[in-house]
């Protein structure tokens, strides 16, 4: 099996989820498949000082920098049909909601890269799975606006820690026709009929372990659909 590992970039603040994404590859790796890196050869939104969380006067490119974790391996977006891969995943990271979306900035109401948009739409139209981490199924949730497609979504709970506002997310998410549902960092939604399968991770307040397990559950859940 060749799973998408599509990454927005690199570091939290800014691109993809580098805990989620190197985890996610070891999670794919464990189950015997194997890690399609893939990213977006455009400049990212802009550049974070994780140290300090302010914005800095330098430009960086999605492609280049999410080769970093993907260790030089990586494909540009334009180079993927659904017949290379048998299913997506795609971390979480600032990056889902600065970089492939304007979810940031302007919530349900924002934009969605089009190449990112049609790989889940095309994914979605020949049955192969994705696989939503984090804040990423704000990508989902986009890239079905409109499509009478109704995917079920899961970013959280609201009954237990978070760093973020779930109940803001939920309310985004369903003004796009999505159904969203609340599941904690020991659950995952699986969406049987469009074949998504989501999971909190760092939406919610979870240790490094607490994620591995609920990235490995929703590895073994992606394996069920597979």
């Amino acid at each position: 099996m060749k799973i998408g590992v599509l990454l927005s970039g690199n570091g939290v603040y800014d691109g993809a989820e580098i805990h989620e994404a190197v985890l996610t590859m070891l999670a794919i790796e464990e189950m015997g498949w194997k890690s399609v890196c893939i990213s977006i050869d455009r400049p990212q939104h802009h550049v974070i000082n994780h140290i300090t969380g302010e914005p800095m006067e330098e430009s960086r490119n999605m492609l280049v920098e999410a080769a970093r974790i993907a260790r030089g391996n990586i494909q540009n977006i334009t180079e993927i049909q659904p017949a290379d891969i048998d299913a997506l995943v795609i971390p979480g990271g600032f990056g889902s909601a600065k970089n492939f979306s304007t979810w940031a900035f302007e919530g349900p109401a924002g934009s969605i890269l089009p190449e990112v948009k049609l790989l889940l739409v095309n994914l979605v139209n020949v049955g192969k799975p994705i696989v939503a981490l984090c804040v990423s199924p704000v990508v989902v949730a986009l890239a079905f606006q409109g499509s009478g497609i109704h995917v079920h979504l899961s970013l959280g709970s609201t009954q237990e820690l978070s760093p973020y506002d779930i109940s803001a997310f939920n309310s985004g998410i369903n003004q796009t026709g999505a159904i969203t549902e609340e599941k904690t960092i020991r659950e995952v939604l699986v969406d049987a009929h469009n074949r998504i399968v989501c999971a909190p991770c760092y939406m919610m307040n979870a240790t490094l372990s607490e994620v591995r397990a609920n990235i490995v559950q929703a590895m073994q859940a992606l394996n069920d659909l597979l």
